[in-house]
């Protein structure tokens, strides 16, 4: 049985039972596989750019009985992968590096998007709302000492005037996580000292804390 961390069990629990999915960036494989094996998905792509975690899903999904239910393939981005599917997963990148894959794809406007920005959520949710996308979920997961942004969105054509502080709260709701807070609070204080003025974000999450 393939057990999930909490941050990637939170990306797995925002997909839709009998979606088609692809998870870009798939690394060793768990997501994919974990989806099949929970019958959440009976067709899933995994794919990488680099040849090492490609290979490393290979071998995990050769390991079960789901091989032929989860394709491997190597990508830079979406670029290789057909297009069959219906949810795309994007996990453990930086917010500039998906921001930067979705870009380059007209087609995910037909998807759902799952996304896990392991920095800068804010340029993610600057993207998603510029690009005519709605948040639909905006979780925050704590992980031994980290906290991380599980974000999901779909495409509406609707394009809104958007604020820094939405960008970096975009659609929480849930604020009890006050470490995630404290600690965006300290980055900011500490990237005004060069000269950039985050003033209204810190405000919001001082009004919060």
């Amino acid at each position: 049985m393939i057990k999930l961390t909490e941050r990637l069990q939170a990306v797995a629990n925002m997909v839709k039972s009998g979606s088609t999915v692809v998870d870009v960036g798939c690394d060793h494989g768990y997501i994919p596989a974990y989806l099949v094996e929970n019958k959440i998905c009976d067709n899933v792509f995994a794919c990488d750019i680099n040849e090492a975690p490609l290979n490393s899903c290979r071998l995990l999904v050769s390991q079960t009985i789901y091989e032929n239910k989860i394709k491997c393939i190597l990508s830079n981005g979406l670029e290789n992968v057909p297009k069959a599917y219906d949810t795309v997963i994007i996990a453990g990148m930086g917010g500039e590096l998906i921001s930067d894959i979705l870009e380059k794809s007209d087609y995910v406007r037909q998807c759902s998007l799952i996304l896990n920005p392991m920095s800068h959520s804010e340029t993610v949710r600057k993207w998603l709302y510029t690009n005519g996308y709605s948040i639909d979920k905006d979780i925050i997961v704590a992980e031994a000492k980290h906290h991380y942004n599980v974000i999901l969105a779909h495409y509406t054509a609707t394009f809104e005037s958007k604020s820094t502080v939405d960008y970096f709260f975009g659609e929480i709701k849930d604020f009890s996580d006050k470490a995630y807070f404290i600690h965006l609070k300290n980055y900011l204080m500490n990237k005004q000292k060069s000269g950039a003025d985050f003033s209204s974000v810190i405000k919001a999450i001082e009004d919060v804390l």
